[in-house]
């Protein structure tokens, strides 16, 4: 039973439909492998023993009876802690919402329960979901799996590391500006980014509503389709026959491509090189004016933030994170004319990046510029910590700030990644794509 905690929840799912494997019996088995492993403070911020075996029981009831509400209907998941869960704590990774219980589960979550998703517990994040490191002094910081001196990603660290470290058979997170794929990026994971809208944030703890989104972290492409179903109720995307044969894929060369670490940069190229070999045409075209979106839409972050969370800054900054509260604090400068003038400046730069990346099938680049940084430096090192936390979200903001559907897949090097954008609402095609790309890097 132990091999479980290293299957893909869509191996999960199958065999459950066989009747090779127990909602129940996998739901202990996890469980019990939460409870004794020495990262599970670090990565769960409360364990739902009673929640994942009443929900697992009931799973198992409906596979007896052939009555199963979807493919990944009794597989356990882990959920991201700022997702409302009924009668749990739900505290956004903040010392403020400590004793937060809300009564209703997120819609989301309310959702995935529905098609048969067991939730085995909530997870750790960076505070208030505002980093792409994971760093939070204030509760408790996951490490990364490859690198124990290390952060995980954020924000979604917990998600990440929760599938990384075999406790949980996928996760679900929230992407602002890549905080889904930067986690699975570090952790050799894939990790899906929905376009904004697409899956209901009602329940979550908000940070920039004009870009936040919800997705799946998992260990194959298959199980984030899979995922990207259950937690919308919908289809899932249709993976098979995928193949890279005359697919054309433009490499973004505008900024992402620049102050990258050895390792992502090497791991990129050789990603690049694989696709090409399976029949990939692969060209680089730059987007002249995408810098504008990163200068002038970056107040907008700051300025949703601090409407959202103003309270918390100004009269409790002292139970919070110094990074966070100054990232917050800083929108309450930020006047219309900058807000509106961001917004415009993004307006016409993806007019620009559509116009350059017509006829393509996707955009590709380095899921991260850096590898994973050193916790005791980040805590100490203040330059070391925001040149981090920029070149950490500077890839991923891509797909966020030009309003695109985005995919990141594992490459075969510890904790680098490469990256797939395609236009907004058309994830099925993304992950079918994502299917061929995950084929050919072997």
């Amino acid at each position: 039973m132990q091999e479980w905690l290293e299957m893909s929840a869509g191996a999960l799912g199958r065999g459950i439909e066989a009747g090779e494997i127990d909602p129940v019996d996998l739901c202990e088995v996890y469980l019990a492998a939460i409870d004794a492993h020495e990262m599970t403070p670090r990565i769960y911020t409360v364990v739902a023993h009673d929640r994942a075996r009443t929900e697992a029981a009931a799973a198992s009831a409906r596979a007896k009876t052939e009555q199963r509400l979807g493919p990944l209907d009794g597989v356990p998941v882990s959920w991201k802690d700022l997702f409302d869960s009924a009668g749990i704590v739900t505290a956004a990774g903040c010392r403020i919402y400590a004793d937060r219980v809300p009564e209703a589960d997120a819609e989301v979550l309310r959702v995935a329960t529905g098609m048969g998703l067991v939730c085995l517990g909530k997870t750790h994040l960076s505070e208030l979901a505002f980093s792409g490191l994971g760093l939070n002094p204030m509760t408790e910081t996951s490490l990364c799996v490859n690198d124990h001196d290390a952060v995980a990603g954020g924000s979604s660290s917990g998600a990440a590391t929760s599938v990384a470290f075999g406790l949980a058979a996928a996760a679900v997170g929230s992407d602002t500006g890549g905080s889904v794929r930067i986690p699975a990026c570090w952790n050799d994971l894939v990790g899906l980014k929905t376009t904004i809208g697409r899956v209901s944030v009602a329940g979550a703890a908000p940070l920039c509503p004009s870009f936040d989104t919800v997705g799946p972290l998992c260990r194959t492409v298959e199980d984030a389709a899979l995922m990207l179903a259950a937690i919308e109720d919908s289809a899932v995307p249709d993976l098979q026959g995928a193949t890279l044969d005359g697919v054309r894929l433009m490499v973004l060369d505008t900024i992402v491509m620049e102050d990258l670490d050895a390792k992502p940069a090497a791991a990129f190229e050789a990603a690049v090189a694989k696709l090409q070999a399976a029949g990939a045409v692969v060209e680089r075209r730059a987007v002249p004016d995408l810098g504008d979106a990163f200068t002038l839409g970056g107040p907008m972050y700051v300025a949703e933030a601090y409407a959202e969370y103003a309270e918390f800054v100004e009269e409790r900054p002292d139970e919070m994170f110094g990074e966070i509260v100054v990232r917050i604090i800083a929108g309450k400068s930020v006047s219309a004319f900058e807000y509106l003038r961001g917004a415009k400046a993004i307006e016409r730069v993806k007019a620009q990046y559509a116009e350059v990346s017509a006829g393509f099938d996707a955009v590709i680049m380095p899921s991260s510029a850096i590898m994973p940084p050193n916790i005791s430096r980040l805590l100490n090192d203040d330059a070391y910590y925001k040149r981090a936390n920029l070149l950490a979200l500077r890839n991923t903001r891509v797909g966020n700030l030009m309003g695109l559907c985005s995919i990141s897949l594992p490459v075969g090097v510890p904790s680098c990644g490469i990256m797939l954008n395609a236009t907004a609402g058309d994830e099925a095609r993304l992950l079918r794509l994502a299917a061929a790309v995950e084929a050919a890097l072997g």
